[in-house]
This record gives structure tokens, sequence and C-alpha cells, in this order.
């Protein structure tokens, strides 16, 4: 194993490592909000004035941070068919070409959250910029899941799983 190899492998453990706290982080505070969103409007009659903004929010970053750790473990969505007919040598020789798919689709789809943030932010009331910032998860979610499909570009398949 290279030096180059070796630093991102690092890079990848450090980055599946910051996801899952953040991901579950996420869970934890949309359960804990939600929560007492039932709580303040049961028994009290009123509600959290931005808990339903948030938990919107929260579920988008769940599902981006999701996402990008399913790519990573390669439990992301893909066909399944045509791998299932396919020899395993095949299927080894299809994965960098097919990591290059997957990172120029999430690099098209990183530049068009990046310009609809931005138009949004341009647009923002003040008052509703806290909002606005909580939507960089959609530039954010599409550049980490760009980053794992470059990652399984340059370390190509994991030993002994053909690929898949």
């Amino acid at each position: 194993m290279t030096w180059a190899t070796a630093s991102l492998n690092g890079l990848r453990r450090a980055l599946v490592r910051l996801e899952i706290y953040l991901a579950g982080t996420s869970l934890l505070l949309l359960l804990l909000i939600t929560l007492g969103q039932i709580v303040a409007r049961n028994l009290f009659d009123t509600g959290l004035s931005a808990a339903d903004t948030l938990a919107r929010h929260l579920v988008l970053y769940v599902t981006f941070l999701g996402a990008a750790l399913a790519s990573d473990a390669r439990a992301h969505i893909k066909i399944d068919v045509i791998a299932a007919w396919l020899p395993d040598h095949w299927t080894a020789r299809l994965y960098r070409p097919l990591q290059t798919v997957g990172l120029l689709i999430t690099g098209l789809l990183l530049q068009a959250a990046g310009r609809f943030w931005w138009d949004e932010w341009s647009y923002a009331a003040g008052y509703e910029r806290w909002a606005v910032l909580f939507n960089l998860i959609l530039p954010v979610g599409f550049g980490l899941l760009g980053l794992h499909f470059l990652l399984g570009l340059l370390l190509g398949p994991d030993e002994g799983d053909g690929g898949a």
C-alpha cells in the first residue's frame, strides 16, 4: 500500500466517522424536537415556533448523510440485475467507470444545488436567513456524495468484493 492510498483510506475513515456522528446527532435532534412539539401541542395547547422548520431540515441532514454513508459502504441504489448477470471480473472492470458516472452526476447536482442555495440566500429577508443557512445541506450533501465517488474512483474496488 502506497503512502497516497493509505492517506486516502485515512481520509475515507475520518469522513465516515464524521458522517456517522453528524447523522446520529441530526436524528437525535429530530426525535427530540418532534417529541417536544408533540408534548407542547397536546399538553400545553401551544407549539415550538421553529420546530417544524427545523424538523424538515433535519430530515434532509439525515437523508444526505445516510446517502453518503450508503455510498461509501456500496449499499446505495444500483442496478443489481445487471451486476448479477455479469461475472465478477466484469463488475471489477466496470467499478471505476461507474464511479466516474456517479461523480459526474453528483457534480452536476452540486452545481445546481449551489445555485439554488445562492439564489435563496440572495432573496431571503434578513429574518429568514437562519433557515436558509440550514439549506446548505443541499450542496454539502451532494459534495459529500461526490467525494465518496471520487474516493471510490481513486482507491478502486475493495479486495474480494469484486467491485460490488
